[in-house]
C-alpha cells in the first residue's frame, strides 16, 4: 500500500512493513528470484480469490465469470498478501452484497494454527461491534474482509491535537470492551522473553553489536522493569498494542463523524493499560516509511510533551467516565495518577531524551 494512496482496512502496519520488505529483496540478489515467486503467488491468487468470492459473497458475485474478477495487489511480502477483489461495473448488485472486498492470504510466516484462530475470533468479534472492518468469509489459507477507502496516518500527524483527541477515544472504546479470551496478562512479558531468548541464542560472534547486548544486561534489566511495574498500579484491559500512525487508517468516506479506525489486532490481548498508552506515545517518535537501513528513522524530540501527553490523558478519561460527573480535584489526580502509570510502562522512558521532552 502506497502511502499516499488509498489504504485498506486491515493493511495498516502489516502493509508497511510489507512494503518494507519489498524494499529490503529489491536490494538483495534474490530479488529476481523472490519476484517470480511473488508473480506466481499472484496468479494462484487470482485462481482461487474466484472461488472464495463466489462461495462466501453470493448475490452478484455467482454471476461472475472468472475473467470478469478484477484482482488488484495491494501489497505483498511474507507475513500477508494483500488483493482487492471488485465486481465490473456492468454487473447489478443483487442485494447488500459488497462490490469490492479485501482478500488477505497469510504468508509463509505464520504464528501457528491457535494464533491465526484467535485473531479471526476477534476479528469477528470487533467487525460486529464497528470497531473494525467487517468480516465476509473466513478459510484456512486466509480471509475476505471489508474494503475501506482509507490511508494510514503519518507519523507527524499523531501530534495533531484533532488526531490527537480521536485516538485517544478510540483506545479508550478498545480498553473498554470485555472480549472472550485469557484475563491474564502474560502478554508484555512473555513476547520480552521469547524476543531475549532469540539474543541469547545468537551464535557467538566477534560483532561489537553483540559486546553491547552483553553490557547492557538485558536479562537483569527485564528483571527490574517486572519489579517496577509490579509496584505500578496499572488495569489490566484488552489491549491492542500496536497502536502506530500505520495501524490508524483515516477513512476516505466516514459514516458518521467518526473517522479514524484501528486495524491489524494480531497483537491484541490483555494487558497492561499503560503499557498500550505509553507504547503509542513512543510511536510519536518512529517514521517507519524511511527508504535507507535500517527502514525506520528516530526522532526522540518527537516525544510528546507533558502538555501532549496530558491532552491525550483528558480525551481518553472523558471516554472512560462518559456519563460521570467527576469533580476538579479527583480529575487531576486521575490525570496524574495515569501519567505516572504510562510513563513507568515504557522501559525506553529512561533516556535523557526522552525525560527531558516529557518533563518539559
Amino acid at each position: 500500500m502506497a502511502a499516499e494512496g488509498a489504504a485498506v482496512a486491515g493493511g495498516g502496519a502489516a502493509s508497511g512493513r510489507l512494503a518494507q520488505d519489498s524494499l529490503r529483496q529489491s536490494k538483495c540478489p534474490d530479488a529476481a528470484q523472490n519476484r517470480r515467486r511473488g508473480s506466481a503467488q499472484s496468479q494462484d491468487a487470482q485462481r482461487r480469490a474466484f472461488q472464495w468470492c463466489r462461495e462466501y459473497l453470493g448475490g452478484a458475485w455467482r454471476r461472475l465469470r472468472p475473467e470478469e474478477l478484477r484482482v488488484d495487489p495491494v501489497s505483498g511480502g511474507l507475513s500477508n498478501l494483500l488483493f482487492r477483489c471488485s465486481l465490473p461495473d456492468h454487473l447489478p448488485s443483487v442485494g447488500e452484497e459488497p462490490r469490492e472486498v479485501l482478500l488477505r492470504l497469510y504468508g509463509a510466516i505464520l504464528q501457528g494454527v491457535d494464533s491465526l484462530v484467535l485473531e479471526s475470533v476477534m476479528f469477528a468479534i470487533l467487525a460486529e461491534r464497528s470497531l473494525g472492518p467487517q468480516l465476509y468469509g473466513v478459510f484456512p489459507e486466509g480471509r475476505l474482509e471489508q474494503y475501506i477507502p482509507s490511508r494510514p496516518l503519518k507519523t507527524r500527524e499523531l501530534a495533531e491535537p484533532v488526531l490527537s483527541a480521536a485516538i485517544a477515544t478510540k483506545m479508550a472504546q478498545f480498553h473498554g470492551m470485555e472480549m472472550p479470551f485469557t484475563k491474564e496478562p502474560h502478554w508484555l512479558f512473555g513476547t520480552m522473553e521469547r524476543y531475549l531468548k532469540q539474543i541469547l541464542d545468537l551464535p557467538p560472534t566477534d560483532l561489537p553489536q553483540m559486546n553491547l547486548l552483553e553490557m547492557y544486561s538485558l536479562k537483569d534489566e527485564m528483571g527490574n522493569l517486572r519489579k517496577l511495574l509490579d509496584s505500578t498500579p496499572s488495569p489490566v484491559v484488552f489491549c491492542h498494542n500496536d497502536i502506530q500512525e500505520g495501524n490508524i487508517l483515516l477513512l476516505s468516506e466516514p459514516g458518521n463523524a467518526d473517522s479514524l479506525m484501528l486495524v491489524d489486532f494480531e497483537y491484541s490481548g490483555y494487558n497492561y493499560r499503560g503499557f498500550d498508552i505509553g507504547n503509542h506515545f513512543c510511536e510519536w517518535v518512529y517514521d517507519y516509511t524511511h527508504e535507507e537501513w535500517p527502514f525506520y528513522k528516530a526522532q526522540p524530540a518527537d516525544y510528546p510533551t507533558r502538555a501532549q501527553q496530558l491532552h491525550f490523558i483528558r480525551h481518553y478519561l472523558a471516554e472512560v467516565k462518559k456519563g460521570e460527573t467527576v469533580s476538579q480535584e479527583e480529575q487531576r489526580k486521575l490525570e496524574e495518577d495515569l501519567l505516572v502509570e504510562v510513563n513507568r510502562s515504557m522501559p525506553s522512558l529512561g533516556s535523557s531524551s526522552t525525560s527531558s521532552r516529557r518533563d518539559s
